[in-house]
C-alpha cells in the first residue's frame, strides 16, 4: 500500500478550512472537498473514510498548533497577570493570522463531529491554562466562577473582536488591543 502523501493532506486540510469558513461545518461535503483540494473524491476516500474522521483529524492539527502558539513566551513561573496577558495576547494573534483555523476550531467545539476522545484530548494541551486561571482564583486576583466560564469570557471577547475585526477589514492597532486586555481584566478581577 502507498504511504499517504503530506502535501495531499495539507491540500485537504486548507480546501476544508476555506470551505467551512465560507459555508459552515456542517454544509460542507466530502465531494466540495474533494473539488476544492483539487483531487478526486475517490482519493480524498483513501485519505479519510468520512467526514467525521477528516473532522476530527484537521481539528486535532488545529488544536495542536494553536496551543504551540498559545504558550509562546509563557512560563508558569510569571506573575499572573503577565502569564494571563502572554496568553491572552497569543490568543489574540493566533486568532487574527490563523482566522480560518478559528473560524473551523469555534464551529467544531460544540458539533457532533468531534468525537469525545478527541476533545479529551486536546483538552489536555490546554492544561497551562486551566491551571493558571486556578492559580488566580487562589491568589484572589480574579473572580471564584468556574474556571470555564472565566475562559469562555476571556475567550469571546478575543473572538468577536477578531471576527469583526476581519469582516469589517478594519486592523487591530496596539490602542485598540491594550484596551481590550485591560476590559477582559476589569472583567475576570476579584
Amino acid at each position: 500500500m502507498k504511504p499517504k502523501d503530506d502535501k495531499k493532506i495539507n491540500q485537504i486540510y486548507q480546501a476544508t478550512l476555506r470551505l467551512v469558513k465560507v459555508k459552515g461545518l456542517a454544509g460542507t461535503t466530502m465531494s466540495e472537498i474533494a473539488r476544492e483540494a483539487k483531487i478526486a473524491t475517490g482519493t480524498l476516500y483513501i485519505y479519510f473514510k468520512n467526514k467525521k474522521e477528516l473532522i476530527n483529524a484537521l481539528f486535532t492539527e488545529c488544536r495542536n498548533r494553536s496551543a504551540e502558539v498559545y504558550f509562546k513566551n509563557y512560563s508558569a513561573s510569571m506573575p499572573f497577570k503577565k502569564g494571563l496577558k502572554t496568553i491572552w495576547l497569543n490568543l489574540l494573534n493566533y486568532r487574527v493570522k490563523k482566522f480560518e483555523e478559528a473560524v473551523f476550531i469555534d464551529q467544531c467545539f460544540h458539533s457532533p463531529f468531534i468525537t469525545q476522545t478527541t476533545k479529551e484530548l486536546t483538552k489536555k494541551l490546554f492544561a497551562p491554562l486551566f491551571s493558571l486561571m486556578e492559580t488566580g482564583k487562589k491568589q484572589k486576583l480574579i473572580k471564584k466562577a468556574d474556571t470555564l466560564l472565566l475562559l469562555t469570557f476571556m475567550a469571546g471577547s478575543i473572538n468577536e473582536t477578531v471576527k469583526y475585526a476581519q469582516y469589517s477589514n478594519r486592523k487591530l492597532n496596539k490602542q485598540v488591543i491594550e484596551q481590550m486586555f485591560l476590559m477582559c481584566w476589569d472583567g475576570l478581577k476579584a
